[in-house]
């Protein structure tokens, strides 16, 4: 082998863990230290990933108002997608508990280095803190006036994203919810893998620009879309009649769209690519 090709090996072998590497990382150490972390810590980095999270779909409502009008449907939904991604670089790089991301746990209690119960408590602490977190900065950004940019465009568009997805059938949120959390732990689980922040840009980037352009759907940042629309219908500025907003309350926040986009993320997470991760590489390899 020349001393390039040489070169080139070290390179991938110091900058890019390999998918087993990564999955040993999971369920031995950085799930175990998620499950055994503080409920005050959980608390703080929940409720910091919450606003991450409502930043990344702030921006993504404001870019992506009337983009389609410039690019087209499909390259607006395109770059979208991409600047909603700043939510999850901020979880990751910056660091804070996200619940999707936190589904991959499921690989330290698979592993018999947590307890299931634990883990269950933790995320519904981490949910709760998200939830928080993303309700605040609603709230926030609904006070700031901000959304009466475009002549009130940029509210009436998220208006109706929230009443869009409060219109969903149990099996629509379901099926979005799985495939959202799928693509979401594939760019945690390849961010790990990354030792460069240019390399972990990059790896959430790809994922979470797929994610929003196809239309799927996260839980978290559903705390932050739908309740900005509820904030924005109370405000009684919007009069559309081919808008029917009775549909977009609370209830119907809770029960048609967060309760089975939330089971069809931990399936997408935990199932999809925790546990078929950690059957692949972790008891795979113990079995042989």
């Amino acid at each position: 082998m020349s001393e390039e090709k040489k070169d080139i090996g070290v390179a991938l072998s110091v900058d890019c863990r390999a998918p087993a590497t990564i999955a040993d990382s999971l369920s031995r150490s950085i799930c175990v230290q998620k499950v055994n972390a503080s409920v005050f810590k959980l608390i703080i980095l929940g409720i910091l990933a919450g606003v991450y999270i409502g930043f990344g779909a702030c921006l993504a409502t404001l870019v992506g108002h009337d983009a389609a009008k410039y690019f087209g449907l499909g390259f607006a939904r395109l770059i979208t997608g991409a600047v909603f991604s700043v939510g999850l670089m901020l979880v990751v790089i910056a660091g804070a508990e996200l619940f999707t991301g936190n589904n991959l746990m499921l690989m330290s209690v698979l592993d018999k280095r947590a307890p299931l119960g634990k883990m269950f408590y933790k995320w519904g602490i981490v949910f709760l803190a998200n939830f928080i977190g993303s309700l605040f900065l609603a709230y926030l950004y609904y006070k700031t006036n901000l959304w009466k940019m475009g002549d009130m465009a940029v509210g009436l568009s998220a208006l109706k994203i929230a009443n869009t997805k409060v219109s969903l059938t149990f099996m629509e949120a379901l099926t979005r919810g799985i495939l959202c959390n799928w693509l979401v732990c594939l760019a945690v689980w390849m961010a790990i893998a990354s030792r460069e922040v240019v390399g972990k840009i990059f790896a959430i980037l790809f994922p979470i620009m797929a994610f929003v352009a196809l239309g799927f759907e996260h839980s978290v940042a559903n705390m932050y879309f739908i309740p900005l629309g509820i904030f924005l219908k109370a405000s009684n500025l919007f009069i559309d009649p081919a808008l029917n907003l009775s549909g977009l309350t609370w209830n119907a926040f809770l029960v048609n769209n967060l309760v089975p986009v939330t089971i069809g993320n931990i399936i997408g997470g935990a199932i999809f690519v925790g546990l078929l991760y950690w059957t692949v590489y972790i008891k795979g390899i113990a079995t042989k």
